[in-house]
């Protein structure tokens, strides 16, 4: 789907992500007292601008790239408590709207799709930039970031200690840092 933004920011074309220099990290409350942190590698990320603005994005996440830093938490968010990547090996976003562009901060909606659940998310979104690298190829950069319920995207894993604390929170803060480079 394209949405469009009230001014081009992004030279038109078909722009390819570049998933060494982008990262997708998330953080979560953590048995009450902390947030844990992980990141997830990108499978593959396009973004379509047109002559006037309109803008269509695509990404695909690797859901068994996950990695807290430590071996067995990153097993249990894969099994079918958390991410079930055994059954849903990918996490998917499609853009379906930009709103309250302003500068170069906007926010795009789309579709995000965890397990077999697909809610549409807002991301607040900034351009970073668009300049031509030391090998010749033009690249851009966004900074975006979102707020999810965890459990509705059928992530229910409710383990609890003590009065009621639960060792896993319901939000997920979800940080994107994307560069993509520009097709040929």
């Amino acid at each position: 789907m394209t949405a469009t933004l009230s001014a081009p920011i992004v030279s038109a074309g078909t722009w390819t992500a570049d998933a060494v220099h982008s990262d997708v990290s998330f953080k979560v409350r953590h048995m009450a007292v902390g947030k844990a942190k992980g990141t997830f590698a990108l499978q593959s990320a396009t973004l379509t601008v047109s002559e006037d603005g309109a803008v269509a994005v695509t990404a695909v996440i690797d859901a068994a790239s996950v990695d807290t830093k430590q071996e067995q938490r990153d097993e249990h968010v894969r099994s079918a408590d958390f991410l079930d990547v055994a059954n849903h090996p990918t996490l998917t976003f499609v853009s379906t709207g930009v709103k309250e562009h302003d500068g170069d901060e906007f926010i795009l909606v789309g579709d995000l799709t965890i397990r077999d659940v697909t809610q549409s998310v807002e991301l607040a979104t900034e351009f970073l930039g668009e300049t031509v690298d030391a090998y010749g190829a033009t690249r851009v950069g966004f900074s975006a970031s979102t707020s999810i319920s965890r459990k509705a995207y059928n992530v229910s894993f409710d383990a609890a200690f003590g009065a009621g604390n639960a060792v896993v929170g319901d939000k997920v803060e979800i940080a994107l840092e994307l560069e993509f480079t520009k097709d040929a």
